[in-house]
């Protein structure tokens, strides 16, 4: 299967009173056409900028940024115009990211103006209808509100908005998360449903690894900025090996009652994402660190697509 985004040494960083903040810090990886890589992780481990960075919502600090093979990293004007069009972002919170004033209509028109596709007004209203229909929105609906509507519909109006030109790679950051647990199956079936009509390639950002698990191809397990873990879904809960994977799966409710389920309560203190200093991130909360945990560390594979950031590996 082609490689569609494909990530090397990317970095972003921040400026602060106190230094630099190391948001996004040395993240390698690829997503194949098609399928949904999920990215996992605490709040404020830059899950959410990387999405943004990559599609150029935010400009990178470092690295490199690949859209089937072509470097896109440090496009401008023109052609960073066309290339948006192939990437789409699906915000977390589907009240805020829709404009007030503007009617379901206007929200889903309003790219399709911009891209300059359709000539005639008929062929500009056909195309609208056409996309609330896609993602499930009544044709009642055409000229209501954001605060007219459930989180459910203003979400699918998101999804139809990030659509409407025909994306091939789109960033789904926590599209869910804001959403009733009923009306979240809805919109996690709808995305499933579009990936596999129009062959969409997701990045799936969320904090739930039950929602990841049943959504994504492969999942990165993210910790202050880097990459400490990145397989196949079913192979990260049935072999997690970094210590804060291990930690993640075992906060998950268990709905076994038969089987108390272990779980590993990190201490310590979080290092800061501020001038980091080298080393493991996660070593002063890690139960299994040591000295050399100290030194640089870099995602090794240790099976098949299975790649991990920790010296002592071998010894977990």
């Amino acid at each position: 299967m082609a490689t569609l985004i494909e990530v090397k040494n990317l970095r972003k960083y921040f400026d602060t009173p106190q230094g630099e903040l190391h948001a996004v810090d040395d993240v390698t990886f690829s997503i194949q056409k098609g399928e949904t890589m999920g990215v996992v992780g605490e709040s404020g481990c830059g899950k959410s900028t990387l999405g943004r960075t990559i599609i150029h919502l935010l400009e990178s600090t470092d690295g490199k940024i690949f859209f089937e093979g072509k470097d896109i990293t440090r496009i401008k004007g023109r052609e960073l115009k066309r290339v948006r069009e192939n990437m789409q972002f699906i915000f977390q919170d589907p009240y805020s990211s829709l404009n007030p004033r503007m009617t379901v209509e206007e929200t889903i028109r309003e790219p399709l103006l911009l891209s300059k596709r359709f000539k005639s007004k008929n062929d500009l209203e056909n195309e609208v209808e056409r996309l609330m229909e896609m993602v499930g929105i009544e044709r009642r609906l055409l000229r209501s509100y954001p605060h007219e509507l459930d989180g459910g519909r203003r979400q699918r109006v998101g999804i139809g908005r990030a659509l409407a030109l025909g994306p091939q790679f789109v960033v789904c950051d926590e599209p869910v998360s804001a959403l009733d647990v009923s009306i979240q199956a809805q919109v996690l079936n709808l995305l499933q449903d579009l990936q596999a009509k129009y062959g969409l390639t997701y990045m799936f950002v969320t904090h739930d690894l039950a929602v990841v698990r049943h959504i994504s191809n492969y999942i990165s397990v993210m910790y202050l900025g880097q990459l400490v873990e990145t397989c196949g879904s079913k192979e990260l809960f049935r072999n997690p090996i970094h210590p804060y994977t291990k930690a993640l799966l075992s906060a998950i409710p268990s709905t076994d009652i038969h089987h108390e389920r272990h779980r590993i309560v990190l201490k310590g203190e979080i290092s800061s994402p501020i001038n980091p200093r080298p080393g493991c991130r996660f070593h002063r909360r890690c139960p299994h660190a040591a000295e050399q945990c100290t030194s640089p560390q870099a995602l090794t594979q240790v099976a098949s697509n299975h790649f991990v950031s920790c010296c002592r590996v071998g010894e977990l």
